[in-house]
């Protein structure tokens, strides 16, 4: 399943790197992209995994850059 979500407090284009990075190294992630200029993130993972890399990716965002969320368009 392949969804969009809105990164809320994401100031730092080197972070926003390393989330990408951090989130598609995650089991069950087949592809994510972050793009720091409408601080959105494009996330497909195996439906029955999503949930748990969501929660997984919003560790490694708020460890990152702390103050930031990932939030359902």
């Amino acid at each position: 399943m392949k969804k969009t979500f809105k990164i809320e407090g994401l100031e730092c284009a080197n972070c926003a790197a390393k989330m990408e990075r951090g989130i598609a190294a995650l089991d069950g992630v087949i592809s994510c992209q972050i793009n720091f200029m409408t601080a959105k993130l494009t996330l497909e993972a195996e439906d029955d995994r999503l949930d748990s890399v969501l929660e997984a990716a919003q560790k490694i965002a708020r460890k990152l850059e702390p103050g930031t969320s990932i939030k359902a368009l």
